[in-house]
């Protein structure tokens, strides 16, 4: 049996390791990745992305420097271990999906970033995308993949 691919963008991934709304949704993924039922994906650009959030975080004084040190840690270690266990899968930004990306831009007048995400989850064909991005969350909608938005 094929496990069912869901894609995370960089706001779902965040509400792992760092406690805020949403953060249930997110949990049940992972475990259902860990158990064999799920498989969790997301773009290489999301590593850079989280890392910056949770940098972030820390400036604004919402993550002290010990929280910011372990959830960095955790996503970090888990991602390597998902990696290993082939539970995760990572999206390379491939020429391909930045040239779809462009066709993204133009329709719903979204950052690159975000265009990066629908072209990077229609690649490996996942079958659900989460977000906190509502915005995000629609247009994912309009290109006929299930979208959960978990604010």
């Amino acid at each position: 049996m094929n496990a069912k691919i869901v894609y995370l963008d960089t706001s779902a991934i965040v509400k792992r390791y760092v406690l805020e709304r949403g953060t249930e949704v997110v949990k049940a993924l992972y475990l259902s990745a860990w158990n064999g039922e799920a498989k969790i994906s997301f773009s290489l650009w999301n590593i850079g992305e989280v890392l910056g959030v949770l940098d972030k975080y820390r400036q604004k004084g919402w993550l002290g420097d010990n929280e910011y040190k372990a959830s960095r840690k955790m996503f970090l270690s888990e991602t390597i271990r998902m990696l290993k266990l082939e539970i995760l899968k990572i999206v390379p930004v491939k020429l391909s999906i930045v040239v779809e990306s462009w066709r993204l831009i133009e329709n719903y007048h979204i950052y690159e970033a975000d265009a990066i995400q629908i072209a990077s989850l229609r690649s490996i064909n996942a079958s659900e995308f989460y977000t906190a991005d509502k915005k995000l969350c629609e247009i994912v909608g309009k290109e006929g993949i299930k979208a959960i938005c978990l604010d």
